[in-house]
């Protein structure tokens, strides 16, 4: 502008709103924001249905940047995520009842597939309301209610049994074989309402992402190659992907965390009856835990004075004021 239109730099900077001394001294970019954009970029090739916030929750214990800084470099380097558009439903909406501790309510519904010559497959995913992991998934040609349970022990070996399982009204989970493992493990049935998949909101909510991140970016040839992917996806999800439910760190972090919790609390808790507990020294010894003091004899009125008789009852009268 300077030179095609014969303007001052005063005159310039002023039509254009820039300061005469952000002019004369652009900012350079620096190291720091070099890295962090290359970071940025090989994620986001990585990982295409990653937006700016979950890379940012992942580059963040190594680079420290904050997600303004990341969506800053994000927008900078010509990134978009497409979204895509979901069809909306008329049905209402029903909160759900958060969990309150790990292994209290799983939750778990199938998905389905398709191999690359059309055949289709089966994908059972199962979730820990409170943690977010994903417990299980596992996929098949079909499967019963008897496979289902098999599974479900299977995972059960590494992390117990959960209290409850909520689960829609498919014939997999009403079939009297599912029916009777849960009432032999103590297990509370969840069955949501039929056609209201909002309340089963979490497994859904997995759904999405294991078909954004998964399904929809891979072609499976063999049901042998989409085990394999599926098991490489859950392990990333698990222990990679941070969750924004989960304090923006991974699921099995969080749960490793609380866990640690819950043991130091139950620790703590040890000390306090420990404590209440303590045993103190008595006549006959020590070792024997304090209990209530004894009760004092009733008080003898013809009890002997200390010269061995028997108190009268002048001795008892009242003296008479002076007078």
């Amino acid at each position: 502008m300077i030179e095609h239109c014969q303007l001052s730099e005063r005159r310039a900077c002023t039509l254009v709103g820039l300061s005469r001394d952000a002019y004369r001294n652009p900012a350079a970019s620096s190291a720091s924001n070099t890295a962090l954009a290359a970071a940025i970029k090989e994620v986001a090739l990585q990982r295409r249905r990653w937006g700016y916030r979950l890379i940012g929750d992942f580059l963040r214990p190594k680079h420290g940047a904050n997600h303004k800084r990341v969506w800053r470099l994000y927008k900078e380097l010509g990134l978009q995520v497409r979204k895509r558009r979901k069809k909306k439903s008329g049905n209402c909406r029903v909160p759900l009842v958060a969990a309150r501790y790990l292994n209290q309510t799983w939750s778990m519904d199938f998905t389905s597939d398709a191999l690359d010559n059309g055949r289709r497959i089966k994908c059972l995913v199962v979730a820990d309301d409170y943690s977010h992991e994903c417990v299980q998934i596992a996929t098949d040609f079909g499967m019963g209610a008897q496979y289902v349970t098999r599974l479900l022990d299977d995972a059960a070996r590494f992390r117990g049994y959960p209290q409850a399982i909520r689960t829609d009204n498919g014939p997999e989970f009403t079939a009297r074989a599912f029916l009777a493992w849960t009432q032999q493990h103590d297990i509370q049935h969840i069955l949501i309402q039929p056609g209201r998949p909002m309340q089963n909101g979490y497994i859904e909510s997995l759904n999405d992402t294991l078909r954004d991140e998964c399904l929809n970016e891979n072609v499976f040839e063999t049901l042998r190659q989409a085990r394999e992917l599926l098991s490489r996806w859950r392990d990333d999800y698990n222990q990679i992907r941070p969750h924004s439910s989960c304090q923006r760190m991974p699921p099995a972090l969080f749960a490793a965390k609380m866990r640690q919790q819950e043991a130091s609390s139950a620790n703590s808790n040890n000390a306090e009856q420990a404590v209440g507990t303590t045993r103190l020294p008595t006549a006959q010894g020590c070792g024997q835990a304090a209990g209530p003091l004894p009760e004092l004899p009733p008080l003898q009125t013809d009890a002997l004075c200390v010269d061995g008789h028997t108190p009268t009852a002048a001795a008892h009268t009242p003296l008479a004021p002076p007078t």
